[in-house]
């Protein structure tokens, strides 16, 4: 296992922002993942997991404790079933997938970010969620100091959360195994307006898995969602706020701010999250409240590409980002009194 001390932790960011790591670990079996764990615990040392780096913000000062870097590797397909290593590369696994002509990621192509962290987050887009192909989920447990299985039922997935993001502390995610579709190569249903009208069929039509994963890259690009070294709208987090979800009080309080701001009649972008409850745009909220693409004098800036994303133009540090992400969040409460809800993991700092 590696180890660094001192070690720069921004380069391991989408951000590119964030202080040293006292002490860096990287581990490359599951293994080594624990033992690290269980030293870090034993110790009392405070402890930052990392895999891809896609959805963390850190603290200029960095993280004065261990480091522990998921590099493990492991891709194993038998038939429809997968099962991915903490550490594989996300996107590169979706190829792989599609590739095989097995549907039910394929609108997941072009997240970054490590297999491990895709259950924390419950990552989604594009109409599908990851939880909805996830069996298994294998974990080193520090309550009970073992390694357990949690089947998908067990993993408590929401919207962008899961059992594993509501007590980060708990988990350290292994392996996750997933259950996908043989549809003789086409996509799962397209559920998503924008996917299929891109590809020209209705919403709930097929079409062949590779040209889903394709399009849904070709997408995420134009709003600088995949990744390039060379272009700094995609040194982010991706969408930095979740979608807001209101309860009925609350969403009936909203439509009123919304007439009075922007007319009557004006009627915001808006889904069934269940309970009662609506799911709006947290894109088309910070838009209307002022914050177009390419917001910003600074080195932190909001995406010339996308509205969600907050961005490092080059020179930012961790500060910038978050005094741009404060403005962003208070002007969308005092204009619709609805508050944003950062979607990266903070570290040593706060909204």
């Amino acid at each position: 296992m590696q180890e660094e001390h001192d070690a720069p932790l921004a380069p391991l960011t989408t951000f590119r922002l964030g202080g040293p790591a006292r002490r860096l670990l990287t581990a490359t079996t599951d293994e080594e993942v624990i033992a690290a764990v269980r030293e870090a615990d034993a110790g009392g040392t405070p402890l930052l997991l990392i895999g891809g780096g896609s959805n963390l913000v850190i603290s200029d000062d960095g993280f004065d404790g261990t480091v522990l870097r998921i590099a493990t590797r492991g891709f194993r397909l038998d038939g429809t079933r997968l099962e991915l290593a903490a550490g594989e590369n996300w996107s590169d696994a979706v190829a792989r997938v599609t590739d095989a002509g097995l549907a039910g990621v394929e609108c997941l192509a072009g997240i970054p970010g490590s297999a491990g962290a895709t259950p924390i987050q419950n990552v989604g887009a594009y109409g599908q969620e990851v939880s909805s192909v996830i069996t298994e989920v294998v974990a080193w447990d520090r309550a009970r100091r073992e390694t357990v299985t949690l089947p998908g039922a067990e993993c408590g997935f929401g919207y962008r959360h899961s059992r594993f993001k509501a007590d980060p502390g708990r988990h350290v995610v292994l392996r996750v195994r997933l259950s996908l579709t043989d549809a003789r190569g086409l996509s799962a249903p397209l559920r998503y307006a924008e996917t299929a009208r891109a590809l020209g069929v209705e919403t709930g039509g097929r079409v062949p898995v590779g040209e889903a994963r394709e399009t849904v890259l070709k997408l995420r690009t134009g709003k600088g969602m995949v990744l390039d070294p060379e272009d700094h709208d995609t040194w982010s987090a991706g969408s930095f706020f979740t979608n807001p979800v209101l309860g009925p009080a609350q969403w009936a309080a909203f439509l009123e701010r919304t007439a009075d701001r922007l007319g009557p009649g004006t009627e915001p972008p808006s889904w069934p999250a269940g309970e009662g409850r609506t799911k709006t745009s947290a894109a088309w909220l910070i838009e209307r409240a002022g914050f177009p693409k390419g917001y910003g004098d600074g080195p932190a800036r909001i995406s010339t590409k996308h509205t969600l994303a907050l961005t490092n133009r080059g020179t930012a540090r961790t500060a910038d980002l978050l005094a741009l992400a404060r403005e962003v969040r208070d002007g969308v409460r005092a204009a619709f009194g609805v508050t944003l809800v950062n979607e990266p993991v903070t570290v040593g700092v706060g909204l």
